[in-house]
């Protein structure tokens, strides 16, 4: 297998422990609130990370080559996906639904192309650009839902202010989790490519997320949070054990994408990670039957999605 394909493959499964993650944080957030939950995620990273790290080192023949500017990267990148890209992320999740919330990171991709020609040269071919274009324009197809971005607010949304709104609006959460994400994505892929330790880097990155998740919590979460971390004893364990699984997922998920940056493109290893709609939708539609029909607009949307693929994997 050559590193291209090897970069597909480990996108691919980056692709589905991310859409695992996503379905598994609707159903977790019905047991135990977001804030702690995250919390839980967020250690369990920690937790996961340094296991794989002390198996890599038991396994490792030649010595360590640290580079501490790359390591550095790393951890820079974690404080924007690992805590405030999932933030965002999350909270759509739990505030608009799985199918709807992967819509939020649809544009990722053509922010970290656009990072990734600046920052780090990388091409960008007009085949590749349409490609990434038209895959994107299906994912949007495949999540949209009529009304979605018109609805006006509810009475309750109506009795809160401005700022409040805004806060809470599919704007500040699309943007924040695009920007905060492909900022954690470029940084990242200039790490890989000048040291190759991606189970290390997500280390680094998932430490500096949790020390962030610890000084910046929620005063929203800390005050309605029902769960602390000393408490777990008397918390869901269903719920808890569905938060590990979210831990687990996405970090395994953040090593594959680390690893296929550095043979393959930013912006396509983007592209292939963040597809989750074309699995999440459907997925969601068999799990909570009711919710999300499967439309023709949105098997169009898949269509145009897997064609762009195509072409950006051929190309």
């Amino acid at each position: 297998m050559d590193d291209t394909t090897w970069g597909y493959v480990l996108s691919a499964l980056a692709l589905l422990l991310f859409t695992v993650a996503i379905l598994t944080t609707k159903a977790a957030a019905r047991r135990i609130p977001l804030g702690p939950g995250f919390m839980i995620a967020t250690v369990v990273n920690v937790v996961f990370a340094s296991l794989a790290v002390a198996l890599q080192f038991g396994l490792r023949i030649e010595p360590l080559q640290w580079n501490l500017q790359a390591l550095a990267l790393f951890a820079v990148a974690g404080g924007f996906s690992t805590y405030l890209g999932r933030w965002f992320f999350y909270e759509s999740v739990v505030r608009f639904g799985p199918a709807k919330a992967s819509i939020f990171q649809i544009s990722s991709p053509l922010f970290t192309a656009l990072m990734a020609w600046m920052v780090l040269g990388e091409g960008m071919t007009v085949l590749l650009a349409f490609g990434m274009l038209l895959s994107i324009f299906g994912l949007m197809l495949v999540s949209y839902k009529p009304g979605f971005f018109t609805r006006g607010p509810s009475v309750a949304a109506a009795q809160t202010s401005l700022h409040q709104r805004f806060l809470q609006s599919v704007f500040l959460l699309s943007l924040g989790s695009s920007l905060a994400y492909a900022i954690g994505n470029v940084l990242r892929g200039s790490a890989v490519r000048a040291w190759d330790e991606p189970i290390l880097g997500a280390l680094a990155g998932a430490t500096s997320g949790l020390i962030l998740q610890l000084m910046f919590r929620s005063s929203n979460h800390q005050s309605d949070s029902t769960l602390r971390l000393k408490g777990l004893k008397s918390a869901d364990r269903r719920g808890v054990c569905l938060y590990v699984l979210i831990g687990i997922c996405t970090i395994t998920a953040q090593m594959c994408v680390i690893s296929a940056m550095r043979y393959i493109p930013l912006s396509v290893a983007t592209l292939v990670t963040l597809c989750t709609p074309i699995l999440v939708f459907p997925l969601s539609h068999l799990i909570w039957r009711g919710q999300d029909d499967i439309t023709a607009m949105t098997l169009a949307g898949a269509g145009l999605t897997l064609l762009g693929i195509f072409i950006v994997v051929t190309h």
